[in-house]
């Protein structure tokens, strides 16, 4: 199955996302619009507005749903989730397990949502979408971006109260989401669709020294930027939690897997069993769609039993309490 985008607000598989040496090169998102308390940016934070269409699947996808659990916006914003597996027309609406329909704008396939927002829209057709029932227009799909305005934009409707934000540590969870971004959030992707071994092995080589890194640097402290949960650490969360069972033979970044590094497989389970945070993890999902979208790398669209990870195990973090 071949992936595919919008040109001048018509669907295409000929294209591709890769350079002359077979290195993958992501396409950067397209609308970025901000929310904002105040309503400052023409667009406010209220209940009931704004609907989020996302993959359970999708790691990008994924930590706006970890967010929206977090700070309990489940009732001020609205959820849609995709079928796990791409169809010949890109993300799909079903009644598959796990998938809720379009119950906005009745969509059966998300790019027409892109279209609704812009008919003749050029790039990707991507998770997480998060609409505007008011001015009938996709205010953002930028993960980064979305978590950032949950967080602290819907401060005042959240129902949980959790700042993983705080103003002490702005500066360095914003250096860390950088810091990791390139080389593990979307190195293993550079690692898995890169088309050359030079490619494959600058990607991987960058990949798993990155995680050395942060192996060492979680020897001292329970997470990313200290003791305190932060932003950060759900960008690095939706990465690590498909690692084993996805990235490590399907993208063959496969020099360790994370549950032989003591350090980030024991934050991994704490990351997993923090409240809230394991209701939003569907791994049949993850699974289901890597290895049947994905026909490139995997032809057959054989999905594999395992591997057996135990994320309810009894983890180690608590020492830094």
């Amino acid at each position: 199955m071949a992936l595919g985008m919008m040109i001048d607000g018509r669907w295409t598989t000929e294209w591709t996302e890769r350079d002359g040496k077979g290195r993958f090169n992501r396409m950067p998102t397209k609308f970025r619009n901000k929310i904002t308390a105040d309503g400052s940016s023409g667009l406010k934070a209220e209940v009931g507005r704004y609907h989020l269409y996302v993959s359970l699947a999708c790691p990008w996808a994924h930590r706006t749903i970890v967010m929206r659990k977090l700070k309990g916006l489940e009732d001020a914003i609205g959820l849609s989730i995709v079928d796990p597996a791409l169809s010949d027309m890109g993300w799909a609406f079903s009644d598959a397990p796990g998938a809720i329909l379009d119950s906005v704008n009745g969509a059966k396939y998300l790019q027409e949502i892109y279209l609704k927002a812009k008919p003749n829209y050029s790039g990707r057709v991507t998770v997480p979408v998060l609409w505007d029932k008011e001015t009938q227009t996709i205010v953002n799909n930028e993960s980064r971006e979305i978590i950032r305005m949950f967080d602290t934009e819907f401060e005042a409707i959240a129902q949980n109260n959790i700042d993983l934000y705080p103003k002490s540590l702005q500066e360095k969870i914003d250096q860390t989401i950088d810091a990791i971004y390139m080389p593990i959030n979307n190195g293993v992707y550079r690692s898995g669709f890169a088309t050359s071994q030079e490619a494959y092995e600058e990607a991987v080589t960058e990949l798993f020294e990155h995680l050395d890194h942060w192996e060492s640097v979680l020897e001292n402290q329970r997470y990313l930027c200290g003791n305190q949960l932060t932003e950060a650490d759900i960008c690095m969360f939706t990465t690590l939690l498909r690692f084993d069972s996805v990235y490590y033979g399907h993208f063959k970044c496969n020099l360790k897997r994370i549950v032989d590094y003591p350090n980030l497989w024991n934050y991994l389970k704490d990351l997993y069993q923090f409240p809230g945070v394991r209701e939003t993890c569907n791994l049949d999902h993850i699974k289901q769609h890597y290895y049947m979208s994905q026909t490139a790398i995997n032809p057959n669209r054989i999905v594999p039993k395992g591997p057996l990870i135990d994320f309810e195990e009894p983890h180690d973090r608590d020492r830094f309490s």
